[in-house]
């Protein structure tokens, strides 16, 4: 059996081969070089998410019950309040722009509708709006509560 080092193989089809044995230098950065992220705008933001659901009635039990397993597969959200008939999750989401944390958002419900026995409701609002609208909001009174407890309530 011939063994060969991972790599090896690539090495050779580029054009490096090296004697046995011999070993390829390492290359170092200095530190405090200037790392170049590229275009500002491909870099995660935050964006803060609210995602409106409502159906059938459901037994408020059960509807809590999902939404604390979802809360719990998923620790990013920060509160989530319901009813019988609708419910409303608001979270944190880091995305490089609107559209993927969108997009991110859309699916949420119907991803784990099966694994946290969610409701079979369909998503009604969403709201996604950068993390400097979210504070300016708040800053301007409007907005969720500041008192809003995190976790999941009736409304």
């Amino acid at each position: 059996m011939r063994r060969v080092r991972p790599g090896a193989a690539m090495a050779r089809e580029a054009g490096a081969a090296r004697a046995v044995g011999e070993e390829r230098a390492l290359t170092s950065v200095a530190a405090g070089d200037a790392f170049d992220a590229g275009d500002p705008r491909d870099l995660p933001r935050l964006w803060h998410v609210t995602l409106s659901v409502s159906g059938e009635e459901a037994p408020l039990k059960e509807v809590r019950r999902g939404l604390e397993q979802l809360a719990h597969d998923h620790p990013f959200l920060l509160t989530s309040r319901y009813a019988n008939d609708h419910a409303e999750i608001r979270y944190w989401e880091e995305a490089r722009d609107l559209h993927d944390a969108a997009a991110v958002a859309l699916r949420l419900w119907g991803e784990h509708r099966q694994t946290a026995k969610l409701p079979p409701w369909e998503i009604v609002g969403l709201e996604v709006i950068d993390r400097e609208t979210y504070h300016q909001r708040i800053a301007e009174g409007f907005g969720p509560q500041p008192a809003t407890p995190v976790g999941v309530h009736p409304f």
